[in-house]
């Protein structure tokens, strides 16, 4: 008997030009997954440095990034820039990854395509409701006025953020080279005491997805980044089972109990 066929996935990236580690850690993750194979598409938006001016310019690109990737027929969408959408906060009661979400899910609408569409803001948002987190802690690479951005539009999301470490690094480039260490030791000088989880990295360009597992069981409590929240997103948007190993609980929610 031949067995039925895996599905294949087209994922679509939206990334800064100068993220390196979205196109690492997401297919890494993914490709742990044993009921479906992906590949991955991006096309990039100019930035450089982590301001709120470069920001607000890479996402005007927004448009011409999404007709591109719109061109290989992609299956979902990541808009893969968790801080330029933050730091834009919240209008007409909706913060601006809902904005954003709704405007390419029109956008590809109008090119003839059904993509399920998430951001790195709004999946982090959606990982956090899942594992039932109500108070986080944080650790993100950002200057502190950017960090404090961050800080704020979570809260206005509902959640308390209970202690937090800005690294201090605008240099976007700077941050694909931040050393696990230096996340590490940033993750253990926090106050966890009443934390529902821990976010390692809300940045997809700061390197964690080998920390999250081990800052999980060294700290005892949910870890989670925004890589591993945007990959639990984008197998729910495509009904696939979150099921992957080494990643910490968020990625094994639909696994045995006590499995990793």
């Amino acid at each position: 008997m031949t067995a039925p066929a895996v599905p294949h996935h087209r994922i679509g990236l939206v990334v800064p030009s100068s993220n390196v580690t979205v196109e690492t850690e997401l297919p890494a993750l993914l490709g742990r997954h044993t009921g479906a194979t992906f590949s991955f598409h991006a096309s990039r938006m100019r930035m450089h440095t982590v301001s709120p001016e470069e920001l607000r310019a890479m996402n005007a690109q927004r448009g011409r990034c999404v007709d591109e990737i719109a061109d290989a027929g992609i299956d979902a969408v990541l808009y893969a820039c968790l801080v330029a959408l933050m730091v834009q906060g919240h209008t007409d009661g909706r913060g601006e990854h809902d904005h954003v979400e709704r405007a390419v899910v029109d956008q590809l609408t109008d090119r003839g395509l059904a993509a399920r569409v998430t951001s790195s803001a709004g999946a982090l948002v959606t990982a956090l409701t899942a594992l039932g987190a109500s108070r986080v802690a944080l650790v993100m690479p950002y200057l502190r006025p950017v960090a404090e951005l961050v800080v704020g539009y979570l809260e206005a999301e509902g959640f308390t953020i209970t202690d937090w470490r800005a690294l201090e690094v605008g240099d976007n480039a700077e941050v694909g080279c931040i050393a696990g260490d230096r996340v590490l030791g940033a993750a253990r000088s926090l106050d966890l005491a009443g934390a529902d989880a821990l976010v390692l990295s809300a940045c997809v360009q700061m390197p964690s997805l080998d920390l999250v597992q081990r800052a999980e069981d060294e700290l005892g409590l949910p870890v989670l980044s925004a890589a591993t929240a945007g990959a639990f997103t984008l197998l729910r948007s495509l009904d696939l089972p979150v099921d992957l190993p080494r990643a910490g609980g968020l990625m094994r929610l639909d696994s045995p109990v006590g499995a990793r």
